[in-house]
């Protein structure tokens, strides 16, 4: 995405910024250093990381002394970014801190681009993504189909959780079981639950879900996820907010991704609620390959330089014409389609 350009009051102020970081992590690093020198670091050891906040991070070591702890680290400057979930190697240092020196192997990562279209990497080494969605607020296919993308695109297991299925009505109910029936016929996990009717306890499908995973809830906020988690680990402090009577819409309530280790066996990674996941980072043939319906008619269009967006001779519209494809799937993939088209070419005005 091209960037805004900046007057020369921005330009110094960014480079003033720029400096000042520079400094601090110049600063961090000798300190580091010095202590390494002394002697006052002590031997490696594996540990996971299991929350960030900014410049430091808690890691829990998998080995040694205090294997099971919680150990506040700070991050040797050459080690690139690391999110909730990483494996690293650290040193303990003084005063009960420590310090990554190194960063071990990913099996995978799940990024999200934020508002500028840079990606925010959110968890690493998961095994499953739960896409938590519930009556209400109301559940729409293109939300859902944005999370869906990004887990085929990074190779990651999604799971469809519905819920507050106490809310369920003869109002709400043919619309959710088609909208559930889709991905289940493109096979979908899913899986339904009530966090009010469980209580206090996990229900018998969550814990199912979640036993011996290392799992990442997403969703938009107010469909119960931080509810959910109360369930699964009741003794951490986790607020839980309202749906707004008047707008339907929920308020964000946790500020910042962290691990969890559940009783039942298996961890959980509980990241920041957002209402639009964005997809602008990803190439129009990613978006394709994301759709697994869709997947399977590209190469196919009549014409090579076909854009899927009602050009003729496009297979993935004759795929739709014969049942292939719902016609959901097919509006929601053309939203997609434009929305990133709409916001790159926003980004190209700025230049």
């Amino acid at each position: 995405m091209a960037k805004r350009r900046l007057n020369k009051q921005q330009q110094f102020r960014i480079k003033k910024i720029q400096e000042e970081r520079a400094a601090r992590v110049a600063r961090k690093e000798k300190a580091v250093q010095e202590q390494a020198d002394a002697g006052e670091l002590g031997p490696e050891q594996e540990g996971l990381i299991i929350a960030h906040y900014g410049q430091q991070l808690d890691v829990e070591p998998l080995e040694g002394e205090k294997a099971g702890e919680v150990v506040r680290c700070f991050v040797r400057a050459n080690i690139d970014s690391l999110v909730t979930g990483d494996t690293v190697v650290w040193r303990p240092g003084k005063n009960e801190t420590g310090v990554i020196v190194a960063r071990c192997d990913r099996q995978n990562l799940l990024q999200r681009p934020d508002n500028f279209g840079a990606l925010k990497p959110v968890a690493a080494n998961i095994d499953h993504i739960i896409l938590v969605i519930a009556s209400e607020p109301e559940p729409h296919d293109n939300l859902i189909d944005r999370y869906l993308v990004a887990s085929e695109i990074t190779d990651i297991p999604a799971v469809i959780l519905l819920n507050k299925t106490d809310l369920i009505t003869d109002r709400n109910r043919d619309q959710i079981d088609a909208l559930l029936g889709r991905y289940e016929s493109l096979g979908y996990e899913v899986v339904r639950t009530s966090a009010t009717e469980s209580g206090n306890r996990p229900s018998p499908e969550v814990e199912a879900l979640v036993k011996d995973q290392t799992s990442v809830f997403v969703g938009q906020s107010g469909v119960g996820k931080s509810s959910i988690i109360q369930t699964l680990i009741p003794d951490e402090a986790i607020r839980v907010g309202a749906v707004s009577e008047s707008t339907g819409k929920g308020v964000h309530t946790t500020t910042t991704a962290k691990l969890f280790h559940l009783p039942i066996g298996g961890d959980l990674i509980d990241s920041p609620g957002i209402r639009e996941f964005g997809l602008w980072h990803m190439t129009p043939q990613e978006i394709e390959y994301g759709f697994r319906e869709i997947r399977d008619e590209i190469g196919h269009c009549k014409f090579r330089n076909c854009r899927h967006m009602g050009d003729p001779g496009c297979a993935i519209d004759a795929a739709a014409a014969e049942g292939r494809i719902s016609p959901e799937r097919l509006k929601s993939f053309h939203r997609i389609l434009q929305d990133m088209s709409e916001q790159q070419a926003r980004g190209l005005k700025l230049d």
